[in-house]
């Protein structure tokens, strides 16, 4: 090996160790350290105010609401998942680019500015206002949209839109549909089709997305705080901790960051999930 071979190699092996240096520094600033930081001011009061402060009805009521937002919001979205995903890798139709720019709608728009819209269609003065008081009316329902429950799904459910169909597009797009048409060949179903050959494909990629909708769920913020407003009934966990944290006593602060903390487990819980499902997925590849 000569000289400039070496000075080479040491020239790699000095930038390789700056850039790890630099990412971790980074990563330890910016994410492990503020992380720890709420968990440490989670404790300050010991660790009978902590179970305290996630025992009060408001955080009990607010974390109800983001579980049944968020198991709703996958629910829906999973099955619009694999439908949007098998249509637009399978089919070929007019309209196809349109549908797959407008699956994208989310990740562009502000989810403030979707809280906002949501209001304009359903509130007083939305368009879908009259029909729901028709309905209201007619077969004596109380049904609202803004300002309770059905309008913190329906945020949850738009900022959450994209991310299954998302990761499902890609792998139908690679694997191709030559063994779904050699399926329907032997008389195999549409559905049976889907069961036995396209579903061991993506259902990696599906869990993945399902993690990641979960996720985005649980921490949503902007748009469910534009269509929520009753504390204890429509508050999602972010927007108790907002509450707690904005009424400004020294307790009310330190509960806030022990509901933090528990966002914080549940993100690490959700973290370890999506790194099984990568480890899985690349062992059976």
């Amino acid at each position: 090996m000569d000289y400039s071979d070496k000075k080479q190699k040491r020239s790699q092996k000095i930038t390789k160790y700056v850039l790890i240096t630099v990412s971790v520094i980074f990563i330890g600033l910016m994410l492990v350290l503020p992380l720890v930081s709420v968990i440490i001011n989670s404790l300050k009061e010991g660790i009978g105010f902590y179970f305290k402060s996630l025992s009060t009805n408001f955080v009990t009521s607010a974390l109800g609401v983001t579980v049944m937002a968020t198991l709703i919001s996958v629910g829906v979205n999973t099955f619009f998942g694999i439908v949007a995903s098998w249509l637009l890798t399978r089919f070929e139709f007019r309209g196809r680019n349109t549908l797959t720019t407008l699956i994208d709608i989310p990740f562009s728009v502000s989810p403030v500015i979707a809280g906002l819209a949501f209001i304009m269609t359903f509130g007083r003065l939305g368009w879908a206002s009259p029909i729901i008081d028709w309905i209201n009316s007619t077969f004596g329902t109380d049904i609202q949209i803004v300002f309770a429950l059905p309008g913190v799904v329906l945020a949850t459910i738009f900022v959450t839109f994209p991310f299954i169909s998302r990761e499902i597009i890609p792998v139908l797009n690679a694997v191709g549909h030559d063994e779904e048409e050699a399926a329907a060949l032997m008389g195999a179903k549409g559905f049976k089709i889907f069961r036995k050959v396209t579903f061991p494909h993506i259902k990696w990629a599906l869990l993945y997305g399902v993690i990641l909708c979960t996720a985005r769920a649980l921490g949503e913020f902007g748009a469910v705080h534009a269509l929520s407003k009753t504390r204890g009934q429509t508050f999602t966990l972010p927007l108790e901790i907002d509450a707690l944290y904005m009424s400004g006593s020294a307790d009310s602060i330190t509960a806030s960051f022990a509901v933090s903390s528990l966002l914080v487990l549940i993100a690490i819980a959700v973290l370890i999930a999506r790194n099984v499902v990568e480890y899985r997925a690349k062992k059976e590849k």
